[in-house]
């Protein structure tokens, strides 16, 4: 299907959970004096790197948007900037730097591993407005908390990859997860309900790197799905995620364009199409990517922002959550056949009307988060 528009249906809207409502909406500043008053803002990032191709890069890019509408510098040491870890050991220091002189209006922790930390500093920093994105902090009336349904899109990620093998009669779909908890039990969920719905004689097969690190331990975890027969992926572990699109590419690249044995993978939370870019055998441009689960981490940074320095509300204490209907996770289409894309829109509006629930937590799950 060659378009690159989101499958996206219904309007914009913020679904608030928690002790109150609460509206997100956008404000864009465009004179130099509202951006004079702008928040600025310091982003508090998981292990990874900003440049992770995932969670930490999506929140990050959200922030420099934000910066250049509200004409603020963004950058390390800049009135927009993040803090990076290289282990979680880290994290309390990064929050300490980010505390420091009060100088960052709000302070964001970006992934769920962040919440002991944040909830740490927000008890020592009560006039401080925090913002975890991915977990929920309880009971603390200066943190906002953002959450992400993204078993909806993991669930039309599965109907996309279930349509596919069933026209090539396959019989397996692969799933790599980073590390158990309450967050990658809602990918792995949703994305099994996706492939069930679709065709239930198919199987899905699983395995978790315990990492979103390990990019080596991701490619040999594909590498082996790959040799037994599985054709597509999904991979929801963060930096493992690329050693699996390495994969996929190396073995791609020795085949012809149009081989039948052609294999995909789907990305995760920012547009991975172009982390499966390559040549094949007879030198066509190409990608392994078939579509990519997409997380609007970067939205949930700006919009927190933009309404604070429209009317200086800021939704402490409550959590807010972004869904299909909101807009704040979709699946990419650009790499989807016809069937395919109307297979996945079809999925999506019952999923908004509700005709469709999607777990969030895979039969036999330790966790149990609802939101």
């Amino acid at each position: 299907m060659n378009k690159s528009t989101k499958i996206i249906i219904g309007v914009a809207a913020v679904a608030v959970v928690g002790v109150g409502i609460y509206a997100a909406t956008t404000h864009k500043s465009s004179t130099a004096t509202q951006a004079n008053v702008a928040a600025k803002l310091g982003l508090v990032l998981d292990v990874g790197g900003v440049d992770d191709h995932s969670f930490n890069q999506s929140a990050w890019e959200g922030a420099k948007q934000y910066a250049k509408v509200n004409q603020l510098q963004a950058g390390q040491n800049k009135p927009v900037t993040y803090f990076t870890a290289s282990d979680h050991s880290d994290l309390d220091q990064n929050f300490n730097l980010a505390t420091k002189n009060k100088q960052y209006k709000i302070v964001y922790g970006i992934g769920y591993s962040l919440n002991q930390p944040i909830t740490k500093s927000a008890k020592l920093n009560p006039k401080q407005k925090f913002v975890l994105v991915d977990d929920i902090v309880t009971n603390r009336p200066n943190v906002a908390s953002v959450m992400f349904r993204s078993e909806q899109s993991s669930y039309l990620a599965g109907v996309a990859a279930a349509t596919k093998a069933q026209k090539n009669n396959e019989k397996k779909i692969g799933f790599i997860g980073g590390i158990h908890g309450n967050i990658i039990d809602a990918f792995d969920a949703g994305f099994e309900a996706g492939v069930k719905a679709t065709d239930s004689s198919l199987t899905v097969e699983k395995q978790y790197a315990n990492s979103f690190t390990d990019s080596a331990k991701g490619k040999t975890i594909a590498a082996a799905m790959y040799a037994s027969g599985i054709k597509t992926i999904f991979a929801a572990a963060g930096f493992v995620g690329n050693g699996a699109f390495s994969e996929a590419k190396a073995e791609n690249s020795k085949l012809t364009a149009d081989s039948k044995d052609r294999l995909y993978i789907i990305g995760v939370d920012r547009d991975q199409k172009s982390d499966g870019a390559y040549t094949s055998k007879d030198g066509k441009k190409a990608t392994s990517t078939l579509a990519s689960s997409i997380t609007s981490v970067g939205d949930g940074v700006k919009n927190i922002a933009e309404t604070y320095n429209k009317n200086k509300t800021f939704p402490g204490g409550k959590t807010i959550a972004y869904g299909l209907k909101e807009n704040g996770v979709y699946l990419t289409d650009s790499e989807l056949t016809a069937a395919e894309a109307a297979a996945v829109k079809k999925a999506q509006k019952a999923i908004i009307n509700g005709t469709i629930k999607v777990p969030n937590h895979p039969k036999g799950s330790q966790f149990d988060q609802k939101f």
